[in-house]
């Protein structure tokens, strides 16, 4: 069979049981022996708008892989409200760099739903709905990679969040993109916490996690140096290197 036709896997049991909280205890990331993140304790409850932040080289790309499962865990545990297996299934990553398979706009959204087991005809009947809402309806037919940097980043949300997922999680979804692209992607994104998923993003720009974050999880040395509400951090930050993260000093 083609890349273009996925073999559609038999669709999951459903589920009542919520697969939050997530649960990190002592979870350690290593890399050619050297430990990028770590040890963390960490519990995402149910609901909210998680912004990680940090210096770079804080390990919020790798917290990010270690949670969704990308990145293998070298020590520690890592627990969901249910199996492993199942949580994989209800949730969803968006790249900072959006990767475009070789399908139209409309085939590329609706590839979750396929990989589902949803027909081919139903499946691109949501992508279509999905495509008008995020602002794609236009080119559903279009081969994905020729869009521009703003219409990929676009199309990955969607395609994320076309399955409702009940967790996103998000490496930094707008750091190149313009003014007018961030604000609807962000529009996006608070409809998404509205409607119910839980939503992990990481990203470096301030004004972005104060707009979006209801509490933050601040990185550093690959560690969560503090964590707490939103306003209380931007405010009050109750460490130094927070404090000159925030001031936009160099921290290292």
């Amino acid at each position: 069979m083609s890349a273009s036709a996925p073999t559609p896997a038999p669709a999951p049991v459903a589920s009542t049981r919520p697969i939050l909280p997530l649960r990190l205890r002592q979870a350690e990331a290593r890399r050619r022996g050297k430990r990028l993140v770590g040890p963390v304790d960490l519990e995402l409850g149910r609901e909210g708008f998680t912004i990680v932040m940090g210096p770079n080289g804080a390990g919020k790309t790798t917290l990010l892989r270690l949670m969704h499962g990308l990145e293998r865990l070298a020590a520690g545990e890592i627990r969901w409200a249910v199996p492993v297996r199942e949580a994989r299934m209800r949730q969803a990553y968006v790249f900072q760099t959006p990767i475009m398979m070789r399908r139209s706009v409309v085939d590329s959204i609706a590839y979750p739903l396929r990989l589902r087991g949803m027909g081919r005809a139903e499946a691109r009947a949501r992508a279509a709905r999905w495509a008008e809402r995020v602002g794609l309806g236009a080119v559903l037919e279009r081969p994905a990679p020729v869009l521009s940097g703003g219409e990929k980043q676009k199309l990955s949300l969607a395609r994320a969040l076309i399955a409702r997922p009940e967790i996103l999680f998000l490496d930094e979804p707008c750091a190149s993109l313009d003014g007018r692209a961030m604000r609807e992607i962000e529009t996006l994104l608070l409809e998404a916490r509205e409607s119910g998923t839980r939503i992990v993003m990481a990203t470096h720009d301030m004004g972005q996690a104060c707009r979006l974050a209801s509490d933050v999880v601040f990185l550093y040395g690959g560690r969560v140096h503090e964590r707490g509400p939103a306003e209380a951090f931007f405010k009050a930050p109750r460490t130094a290197e927070a404090a000159a993260f925030l001031k936009g000093d160099i921290v290292e």
